[in-house]
């Protein structure tokens, strides 16, 4: 049975016998194909996200569909989840949210008590199995990703991949095969039509910056060219930081030839919003909203690597600017002082909403993007810019406290979004705010600062700087609400196993035998008090008469409240003698005769003076031995 066969036999749709037949031929990837199928996308799980029901409870079934003493079905499974969590991270995942997919992915085929450790673009998962023999064999796996690049094709295959794991639909075999397809996937659309998608991004964004048609159509070649640069310098394996300088100085160049061209001719050309426009182009694909996750959610070293890396990278576009605006400088073809940007009026927010919205969907589509994701995230967006236009225009508050409200409302409306529809909410965190980076800002700070204006170039940077951290944060906290909203309700079955795992074989041993019991047979005639037990009712005449009898003797030690009876038959036990050690059984002690053996001592309990004598004798001839 193929792949897809057990997919279809798994949604319960029959085959017919000859889509089967034919299937065998082709190259496409049927179980991508299946993945990609109606049951199961949302459905499998409802309007939730696989990251909701990987923190919520784990697998339906507590039944390992694997041996867990085999070592290679286990380190199998170990790699699956590994290969799951590198291609997630390298797709933009938050740290915390591939960590528990993948626990999710493990712990579906047995392997519920693993370790997993996600640092920056390492994936390593350490697990103990328990051989035949009894004993424990630490197991790790090790897995190293690449840099992050935004494919949302991949990242909506595995999302469908784990919920399949996750139903119990997917066993192993079939779980690397489906990850072998994933892993060399084509991109669903040519080279040409990624970068008309990414010119459709520029022209759109440039609108919404304030610039006009003929700005718009600008945009469109300069974002084209720009994308198909990068693209052709990453065939050669050549650094985002050098890629992003060279974008950053195509940005500049033609926007300083063409304002020279349109004054000569006489036509209303601003460069300003065509570099603004270079910028946000530049800077959509950094790592900021991930490095925010995961500083929030508690993986520091992850968050300050990734901000350093979007430090680095944004460094690398300013300087690209820098350079291109001190070239254009220097060939004679000087950019014009920068105007203040009026507000946009009433009439013309409608129109910028939907343009940002045209604009952030080109933008998820030039990600690989399928049609129903790239409408939700333009929808996004649009529902960010509906509130970024009404906080600025209508309420009058500052650009940074309007874009983080903003935000908010991005990773609110997008997170229920992508539950409702079945897409992963990565998506819409990313593309959402993309409209709203500050590109102009950044670009105002540039110029000022390498024209003398060295305050006005500061406080526009510092402003660029405050409105993206705001962007990220808000997104994240939209996101985290609508979380809470639609997470289902927390099932933890397998509580009790956690805590009897907590010790290992040797410590439950150990536990055992420092265990304090009653013993059986004591091995001492005196019993300690904690541990002696209560005598029958039948035998508490003779404990009694044994404890008179010991009292009124002159011989026997004087406390009388460790004795016990020599024998006892209790009820539904057999009969027990006590024993002291070294010797055999007690005797029983004749009183009498022990009396009579003591002429030494007189009624009083004192020794005469004669017994004394004999003693002091003694202890000398043993001394001169």
């Amino acid at each position: 049975m193929s792949i897809l066969d057990r997919l279809a036999a798994w949604t319960g749709k029959a085959r017919p016998a000859s889509a089967a037949a034919d299937a065998a031929p082709t190259t496409s990837t049927p179980a991508v194909d299946a993945l990609n199928s109606e049951a199961m996308g949302h459905d499998t799980m409802g309007n939730i996200a696989t990251i909701d029901a990987a923190k919520a409870a784990p697998p339906p079934s507590p039944l390992a569909p694997i041996d867990l003493t085999d070592q290679s079905q286990v380190v199998g499974v170990m790699d699956i989840a590994a290969r799951i969590g590198v291609i997630l991270i390298t797709s933009g995942t938050s740290n915390p949210d591939a960590r528990a997919q993948v626990h999710l992915a493990a712990s579906a085929y047995g392997l519920h008590y693993c370790h997993i450790d996600i640092l920056t673009s390492t994936v390593t998962i350490h697990a103990n199995m328990v051989t035949p023999d009894g004993r424990q064999q630490p197991l790790h796996v090790f897995r190293v990703a690449p840099r992050i690049s935004l494919n949302f094709q991949k990242l909506a295959a595995v999302d469908k991949l784990i919920r399949s794991i996750h139903s119990g639909a997917t066993p192993p075999a079939m779980a690397e095969k489906i990850l072998d397809e994933i892993e060399s996937m084509d991109p669903p659309i040519s080279t040409f039509t990624t970068l008309v998608a990414w010119g459709a991004m520029g022209g759109f964004f440039s609108l919404i910056l304030g610039g006009g048609a003929f700005q718009a159509i600008v945009s469109f070649f300069v974002a084209f060219t720009i994308m198909g640069v990068n693209t052709y310098l990453e065939k050669y394996r050549l650094p985002i930081f050098y890629q992003n300088i060279v974008g950053g100085f195509i940005a500049v160049l033609p926007a300083a030839v063409l304002f020279h061209l349109a004054t000569y001719l006489d036509v209303d050309f601003s460069p300003s919003q065509v570099i603004g426009m270079g910028i946000i182009v530049l800077v959509a694909g950094l790592t900021l909203v991930q490095c925010i996750v995961d500083g929030i959610t508690g993986a520091p070293v992850t968050s300050a690597a990734r901000l350093l890396e979007a430090v680095f990278y944004t460094g690398a576009i300013v300087a690209g600017v820098g350079m291109g605006i001190q070239f254009v400088g220097y060939i004679g073809f000087e950019l014009p002082p920068l105007a203040t940007v009026a507000p946009p009026v009433y009439l013309e927010v409608p129109f910028l909403i939907i343009f940002g919205s045209l604009g952030s969907a080109a933008f998820a589509y030039a990600c690989y993007a399928s049609k129903k994701e790239t409408v939700i995230a333009g929808c996004t967006a649009g529902a960010g810019m509906i509130f970024y236009y009404f906080l600025l225009l209508v309420l009058g508050i500052g650009n940074v406290v309007t874009a983080g409200i903003a935000a908010i409302a991005v990773g609110l409306a997008g997170g229920l979004m992508s539950r409702r529809f079945g897409i992963p909410p990565t998506v819409t965190m990313i593309i959402g705010y993309t409209p709203m980076l500050p590109g102009l800002t950044l670009y105002r700070g540039m110029y000022a600062s390498l024209n003398d204006q060295t305050i006005t170039g500061f406080r526009n940077l510092a402003t660029a700087v405050a409105i993206a951290g705001a962007l990220a944060a808000g997104v994240v906290l939209g996101e985290r609400v609508a979380r809470r909203l639609r997470r289902p309700q927390r099932f933890r079955p397998y509580s009790a196993f956690r805590k009897i795992s907590r010790y290992s074989y040797n410590q439950a041993t150990r536990l055992a035998v420092r265990t304090r019991s009653i013993p059986r047979v004591p091995m001492s005639p005196f019993a300690p008090r904690h541990n002696r037990p209560v005598p029958p009712p039948e035998f508490a005449g003779e404990h009694a008469g044994v404890r008179q009898t010991l009292s009124t003797s002159s011989s026997l030690p004087s406390p009388t409240e460790d004795a016990f009876p020599a024998t006892t038959s209790w009820p539904a036990q057999t009969p027990t003698t006590y024993t002291s050690p070294g010797t055999g059984e007690w005797p029983e002690i004749d009183l009498e005769g022990l009396a009579a053996e003591q002429p030494g001592e007189r009624a009083d309990g004192q020794r005469d003076d004669s017994s004394k004598a004999q003693d002091r004798a003694q202890d000398t001839g043993r001394a001169d031995a």
